[in-house]
């Protein structure tokens, strides 16, 4: 049922004990904690959130399937980093386009850490065929930009963010007037949520809102690289 209660404080209780703790012998230790106040809520809010989403879009997906689907696994891929922390101390969600493959797929996005809740939309990391594409998408439709990321319904709601290039992409002209958006290697907006929000039972209707609000950027992300929205 939308208007159940999903996330609650002992979700933020449990990511607050992970960060302190992050080790197997606590995880496992505290394992069922996790499933009740992380992992089963998440699901129950993907599946849930479902019919909303597809009023904003069917071509992105609400996956409930605990592995592969929307949900983001708990387990860090520590093999190439300096940090061998197992855990990630932060739930993720992405809601992402049908035909996307991985998490670099445009789509929808839902962060729960203590004292860092977001929503996002957009698109993270592309790979550089994909980035190429929104570049040049940006240069032969630049009202088309303009109107997804600076309109006030946007702008009021999110914030533009992500890495970018110090210096012009190769190839582009850096005095072009929307330079600053082409040397953009992510393209996704943000904004803060709190707490109180993401743990009323009003807030899958209210993300929804949120993606609504989204949705222009996403729009244009997917023409740019031939995906239907």
């Amino acid at each position: 049922m939308v208007d159940s209660r999903y996330f609650s404080a002992e979700t933020f209780t449990f990511l607050r004990g992970l960060t302190e703790n992050n080790n197997r012998q606590w995880f496992q230790q505290n394992k069922k904690r996790y499933e009740e106040h992380v992992k089963d809520p998440a699901i129950r809010f993907i599946i849930d959130f479902g019919p909303l989403l597809r009023k904003i879009s069917r071509q992105f997906s609400a996956d409930p399937r605990p592995v592969g689907g929307s949900l983001f696994r708990i387990y860090r891929d520590v093999r190439f980093s300096k940090d061998k922390s197992p855990y990630k101390t932060n739930t993720g969600i992405q809601l992402r386009h049908s035909q996307g493959k991985d998490v670099h797929a445009p789509g929808y996005y839902l962060h729960l850490e203590p004292r860092n809740v977001f929503a996002a939309v957009g698109i993270w990391h592309p790979d550089s065929t994909t980035l190429g594409k929104i570049r040049d998408a940006i240069i032969e439709d630049p009202l088309g930009w303009k109107s997804a990321v600076k309109g006030k319904p946007f702008r009021s709601r999110f914030n533009l963010s992500g890495d970018s290039l110090r210096r012009a992409p190769r190839g582009y002209d850096p005095d072009h007037p929307l330079i600053g958006d082409l040397k953009r290697k992510d393209f996704i907006g943000i904004t803060t949520l709190t707490q109180k929000a993401v743990t009323s039972p009003e807030f899958p209707r209210e993300f929804a809102g949120i993606c609504k609000v989204g949705s222009p950027l996403v729009k244009f992300l997917c023409n740019a690289i031939g995906l239907p929205f």
